[in-house]
């Protein structure tokens, strides 16, 4: 049964999206099964595959709102291993239209159920708030990564997420953990970038990944051509940053993956 992961920040501007798009691509070229689903109403997630939100029949939207099977909303992408729940613009008012349902907080947990046992992993990109929609996701995720990027206030706001994940661990899902916190954005040229990460690493621990995704060109112009940097410059140095990321995901999970029929013998691709 794969493992659900939010990727989760409510400051903008740290590299969400950009590792939900392109940390599920690289799972995806490793040969893992993995689904991206996408529950921001930007749809930037979405957009980042090329795919027209406007355009799609079902979406994640239907998913939440109208209890249309997950399976239905499912689409594929250029990878054969990465299949995507597109968002669409119809999520910005979703939360008032759920807030009538039992057990709202578990919609998408209950979604997800039917089709985890598909996948290595499922990620979710999650919105940069803490409102229901959020709480969805971390109600369905074994794990939250989060993307911190490293420039000033880093850490501004990362209290309102973990106090956030304490309540829906308290409440809503025991289980859920923290996967690791990615630093993102990191200029080898600054000493601030390093300072940074000096400060994350002092805050989080081990939790913080060894694998950095530095700022490159030609992974912040991949999402203009709808394509994931592994496909649009898989020699970049972007790609390389989250080739490794997925590769220290793989590795920090292979012991409890490693009697499933779908993860088994996978590890050091």
């Amino acid at each position: 049964m794969g493992k659900v992961i939010s990727i989760a920040n409510q400051k903008g501007g740290v590299g969400k999206t950009t590792t939900s798009i392109n940390l599920a691509a690289s799972l995806a070229a490793l040969e893992h099964p993995t689904l991206l689903i996408d529950i921001d109403p930007q749809s930037n997630s979405t957009s980042g595959f090329g795919i027209e939100s406007q355009s799609v029949a079902k979406s994640v939207y239907e998913v939440l709102v109208d209890e249309v099977p997950l399976e239905e909303s499912i689409l594929k992408t250029e990878l054969t291993y990465l299949d995507v729940v597109p968002s669409h613009i119809n999520l910005v008012g979703a939360e008032i239209e759920m807030i009538e349902r039992e057990q709202r907080e578990q919609i998408l947990k209950k979604a997800i159920r039917d089709i985890r046992e598909k996948y290595d992993f499922v990620i979710i990109d999650c919105p940069p708030s803490l409102g229901l929609l959020t709480i969805n996701a971390l109600t369905a995720s074994d794990s939250v990564m989060i993307p911190v990027q490293c420039e000033y206030f880093a850490l501004e706001g990362l209290g309102q997420l973990l106090n956030t994940i304490k309540i829906v661990r308290q409440h809503l899902n025991t289980e859920l953990e923290i996967e690791g916190v990615a630093l993102t954005m990191y200029d080898t040229r600054t000493r601030l970038s390093s300072q940074v990460a000096e400060e994350v690493q002092r805050y989080f621990g081990d939790k913080v990944f060894q694998a950095v995704i530095t700022r490159n060109v030609r992974l912040a112009e991949a999402p203009s051509f709808g394509k994931p940097v592994i496909l649009y410059d898989s020699i970049s140095m972007g790609s390389k940053n989250y080739m490794a990321l997925a590769r220290e995901l793989i590795m920090r999970n292979h012991e409890q993956y490693k009697n499933s029929a779908v993860f088994a013998g996978k590890p050091n691709q």
